[in-house]
């Protein structure tokens, strides 16, 4: 081939264009006839963003803000994604150092938020709107020392924290070379292609005082934060809003609501209007003259009066225009849309439960569940709680807050304490009676376990059965007999045998 494009021979002779050549391109998608220049950008994962990701970020905050539907359903998914937690459980063998982990944890929870207004669940769900609204967070990993006091006035168990900061915090634009020689990319520097350091804007840039610090960066080390969006690409450095595909049909649909509002209103100021073919003289009988209009007297009707008008007078009463009868249907086929854009239901959307059926409610919600799982195993907590937790082991033991898991034992085998099964926050049951039933005929028949059920439900399995052991206890101290207790009754509230015997006997004696 030579410099022009042209395939040669051996000889230097171009060879003949094939007939394929000629024809174009074999697949239709690939024709630049009627489809112009459309989706002709091939630019990488994230140069593609360069330019857009500030923009969509702050007019995703202002729908948000401002637009009932983009709030509504942002929040129905951030209740969906986290509930009220999605929380560990630590899966080791040694009884004694899984009870202190898990019980430690769940006092350090409650201390982990840098800014002390929330605890680290709460933490998840300000990830998780951010993630959705912004396309990305970022959270900082904080050692604090170890007589740190709370706000609270308590000292602090274990002294680690976790810092969130919104991505405004990282320029995307900041593109350059570190003073250690790496190249910086979107606010990120690389070394040896992964991530080395984020350069960090020390004041948030929308609310920065007029201080050097504020006007500063600085490099903080990647092993310390936790980026948390969701990639769509491979090799994908940074995130973008989840309302990037919708953002322009919320924009167009709220303003066309609004202008059938505002049209509604004009007209219905006018209750009518009185016109004659000869000018309007003298007075206005059995009515209220309140003012005129462009040179001419106007009347206000109350209730019970008959107003008089002069021969030659009549009125017609103004017609309130209506939005039509393709209105309703019109902004369904919108919002349906839109809710699909966004990842989740209609009715989720816009809480219109009209015409429902459990069929297609069951059938949209699995989907939708299955949707919020993959993404809370694939990003929240692969991203944000597993390097979070990891760390905060890490600092429990290094500091001797645990008394039943040694250092040299932890470095011994650091992963064997890094074994966290994840459950989330359960859903509810569609149809509770039915999967319930079903849910006992999979442990009944051996196609699944208590615990698997259990953990469905955002339930700790060895929480359970201690709960049921004290209530078990506590009803026999007590001579109680319930229909909940298996032990004792049937199915159907029946005493078992045995204790139909002992019953009879106490009877007789």
């Amino acid at each position: 081939m030579n410099s022009s494009g042209i395939i040669l021979d051996h000889t230097g002779t171009p060879f003949p264009p094939s007939s394929s050549m000629e024809a174009g391109p074999s697949y239709e998608g690939a024709t630049t006839g009627r489809l112009g220049e459309w989706g002709l950008n091939i630019g990488g994962p994230t140069n593609t963003l360069y330019n857009s990701i500030t923009t969509l970020r702050g007019r995703s905050r202002d729908a948000y803000r401002n637009n009932p539907l983009a709030r509504g359903g942002i929040d129905s998914f951030v209740s969906n994604l986290v509930g009220t937690d999605i929380s560990p459980r630590w899966q080791l063998d040694n009884a004694e150092q899984k009870e202190e982990l898990q019980e430690l944890w769940n006092y350090s929870a409650a201390e982990m938020d840098f800014y002390g207004t929330t605890d680290f669940y709460g933490q998840e769900e300000a990830v998780c709107r951010s993630m959705i609204t912004d396309g990305e967070v970022l959270g900082r990993m904080v050692d604090v020392p170890n007589d740190y006091i709370l706000p609270s006035g308590d000292k602090i168990l274990v002294p680690m924290q976790v810092q969130l900061l919104e991505a405004d915090h990282l320029d995307p634009a900041y593109n350059d070379i570190s003073p250690s020689g790496n190249e910086i990319r979107y606010g990120i520097e690389w070394k040896n292609s992964r991530r080395h350091a984020y350069w960090l804007e020390q004041e948030h840039p929308g609310e920065a005082f007029l201080t050097g610090k504020s006007m500063s960066r600085v490099p903080v080390p990647a092993k310390d934060i936790t980026h948390v969006f969701r990639p769509l690409r491979p090799g994908q450095a940074r995130g973008a809003s989840w309302l990037s595909p919708v953002l322009v049909k919320l924009r167009e649909i709220d303003l066309y609501d609004d202008a059938e509002v505002v049209r509604k209103k004009a007209a219905a100021l006018w209750g009518g209007f009185v016109y004659s073919d000869a000018p309007i003289h003298g007075r206005n009988v059995g009515a209220q003259v309140t003012g005129t209009n462009n040179g001419q007297q106007s009347i206000r009707l109350e209730p019970g009066t008959f107003p008089v008008l002069k021969n030659g007078m009549k009125v017609e009463f103004s017609k309130t225009a209506d939005v039509g009868n393709n209105y309703r249907d019109f902004l369904r086929v919108q919002f349906s849309m839109i809710a699909r854009g966004l990842g989740i239901t209609y009715e989720q959307l816009t809480g219109d439960l009209a015409g429902v059926t459990f069929s297609s409610i069951r059938a949209g919600l699995i989907e939708f569940r299955r949707l919020c799982e993959t993404i809370q195993h694939r990003t929240i907590i692969f991203q944000f709680c597993r390097p979070v937790v990891n760390r905060w082991i890490r600092t429990a033991v290094l500091n001797r807050v645990t008394t039943t898991i040694s250092i040299k034992e932890y470095l011994a085998n650091p992963r064997r304490f890094q074994q966290v099964e994840w459950q989330a926050d359960g859903f509810d049951y569609v149809d509770p009676v039915k999967d319930r039933i079903a849910d006992a005929l999979d442990v009944r028949h051996g196609f699944n376990s208590r615990t698997a059920i259990v953990s469905k439900r955002g339930r700790d399995s060895e929480r359970v059965d201690k709960e049921n052991k004290a209530d078990s206890d506590r009803a026999e101290s007590h001579g109680l007999v319930y229909d909940s207790d298996p032990g004792q009754t049937t199915q159907s509230g029946a005493l078992q045998k045995v204790e139909e015997v002992t019953i009879a006997n106490s009877i007789k004696d």
